[in-house]
C-alpha cells in the first residue's frame, strides 16, 4: 500500500526569518534533521484550521501525482523563541508550542509567471480541478501558489481551502457547492480536460484513501472550542465533506466549465 500517505516529525531547531508573503507569518526554519522548512503555525491567525486545510488539501494533491514540497509535522519546544527580539514572533511561537505543520523549503525556486511558464491543458485541468475540489480560493493571477523548481511546477499553500471550517455550519451544503470562485484561478484558461481529470481522479481518491489522509490530522488539532463535537467526530465531517464534494464533482465541474467559457 504505497499509497497511504505518512508524515515525519521534525524537531525546528532554528527561526531564520519570517516569510512576509502570507497573511499568517509562516517563517523559515531549520529543523533537527538539518533541513530547512517553511513552518507554518497553529498559533497563526486561522489556527489549526489552516493546518489542516494545508494537510488535507496537499496531501490529496500527493495522491493525486501532482507535484508538492513534502509536508511534516513540526515540533516547537516549549524553550523555543524566547532569544526572538521581535514581540510579535515570539508571541507567534509561544502560541505555537507543540505540534505545528512545515514544508520542505525548495531553495531557489521562483514564483510561476502565467507570462514566462507554459501550463499544458492536462495539468492545467489537474490542478484546476483539485482547487474545485478542496474550495482553494487562493491561486489566482495576484497570488499563483505555485513555484517553478528545476523546471517543473510545484504547489504550494493550501492553508484557505475548506473554507467551509471556519462556521462550521451546513457542511453538506458547502460539500455540493459549485464553488464560483474558481473563474479568478490562473489555470483557468487552458483547463480544456477537466473530464478527464475528474475521471481520473475519481478513480484515484477512493474512500479508503481519503479516510487515510483525514486520519493524519493529529487529535489535538481537532480539539476546538467552537464546537461541541468530539476531535473523532469534526475529524468524520472532514470525511464526509470529501466524500460528497467528490460524488457531486459534476457540480463543480460544470461551473470551472462554465466560467472558462466566459473567458476565452
Amino acid at each position: 500500500m504505497g499509497n497511504i500517505p505518512q508524515l515525519r516529525t521534525v524537531n525546528v531547531t532554528r527561526y531564520i526569518s519570517p516569510l512576509r508573503e502570507g497573511g499568517s507569518l509562516p517563517a523559515l526554519a531549520e529543523a533537527d534533521d538539518d533541513f530547512k522548512y517553511v513552518l507554518k503555525f497553529k498559533g497563526a491567525g486561522h489556527g489549526v484550521k489552516a493546518l489542516i486545510a494545508e494537510l488535507i488539501g496537499g496531501e490529496i494533491a500527493r495522491v493525486l501525482k501532482l507535484q508538492i514540497p513534502e509536508l511534516v509535522y513540526a515540533n516547537l519546544d516549549e524553550a523555543f523563541g524566547r532569544m526572538e527580539a521581535d514581540e510579535e514572533i515570539q508571541d507567534l511561537l509561544k502560541g505555537s508550542q507543540g505540534l505545528n505543520l512545515a514544508l520542505h523549503f525548495l531553495s531557489g525556486a521562483i514564483n510561476y509567471d502565467p507570462v514566462v511558464t507554459v501550463v499544458d491543458p492536462k495539468m492545467a485541468s489537474q490542478i484546476v480541478w483539485l482547487d474545485a475540489y478542496i474550495t482553494n480560493v487562493d491561486r489566482t493571477f495576484r497570488n499563483t501558489n505555485m513555484l517553478v523548481w528545476h523546471k517543473e511546477l510545484w504547489l504550494i499553500d493550501h492553508g484557505a481551502s475548506f473554507y467551509f471550517h471556519h462556521s462550521w455550519t451546513n457542511w453538506e451544503k458547502h460539500a455540493q457547492s459549485p464553488f464560483a470562485l474558481i473563474k479568478d484561478h490562473v489555470l483557468l484558461p487552458q483547463a480544456s480536460m477537466l473530464e478527464e481529470a475528474d475521471a481520473l481522479f475519481k478513480s484515484i481518491l477512493t474512500t479508503e484513501t481519503l479516510q487515510s489522509i483525514v486520519n493524519l490530522i493529529p487529535l489535538e488539532w481537532l480539539d476546538w472550542e467552537d464546537t461541541d463535537q468530539s476531535p473523532e467526530e469534526v475529524r468524520e465531517v472532514y470525511l464526509q465533506f470529501l466524500l460528497m464534494r467528490l460524488n457531486h464533482s459534476e457540480i463543480f465541474i460544470n461551473e470551472a466549465q462554465n466560467a472558462r467559457k466566459a473567458l476565452i
